[in-house]
């Protein structure tokens, strides 16, 4: 009869190495402590397509990446086909490509959503805080605060865009200095 207890070890001592890593991880910095409700309604049909990471606050997910991009499709079941492309090392590195999906919030006209990139257990905010009324550019955050990204329509904004766009950050409760530039 074999031992069961080996592999009931192996798998105590690789959650346990698991917990140890997590919990001595850094935390994100809290960027808004109060983060505001979405300005305004999204539409979605306006809302979907490329938009063209130039700012965030740094997470895990993307970490050493630029020349970021997410794309947003309509499914036939009426979500969102996610798919988000970064360049490990600057714009022009090896491409590295999330996908996911994403729901709209019933009552928040449009412009919150749940987003998965890991089945349908692991579920993330994604609320557009503000936009252009052009859908040129808009800023999205989570209720945690540890979360932040400016997107724009086209690569590179006139620098007065991306100035406009910072300040309406900085409007909205969030400490613009942790934002990290995307380069396009």
């Amino acid at each position: 009869m074999k031992d069961r207890r080996a592999p009931i070890a192996v798998a105590s001592i690789l959650l346990l190495g698991l917990g140890v890593a997590l919990a001595r991880r850094k935390p994100m910095p809290v960027g808004n402590r109060s983060v505001p409700p979405p300005a305004k309604p999204v539409s979605l049909e306006r809302y979907l397509g490329v938009w063209y990471e130039i700012g965030r606050y740094d997470n895990v997910f993307e970490r050493d990446l630029d020349g970021v991009t997410a794309e947003y499709r309509l499914r036939s079941d009426g979500q969102i086909q996610v798919v988000n492309t970064g360049r490990l090392g600057g714009p022009t590195g090896r491409a590295k490509v999330a996908e996911g999906r994403a729901k709209v919030i019933s009552g928040s006209d449009g412009a919150k959503l749940k987003v998965s990139f890991l089945g349908p257990f692991f579920l993330g905010d994604y609320w557009v805080l503000d936009h252009a009324e052009d859908y040129g550019w808009s800023i999205v955050g989570e209720p945690s605060g540890r979360y932040l990204w400016l997107l724009s329509r086209v690569p590179k904004p006139a620098p007065a865009t991306r100035a406009a766009i910072h300040a309406r950050a900085r409007t909205l409760g969030y400490d613009t200095d942790l934002i990290r530039e995307t380069a396009q």
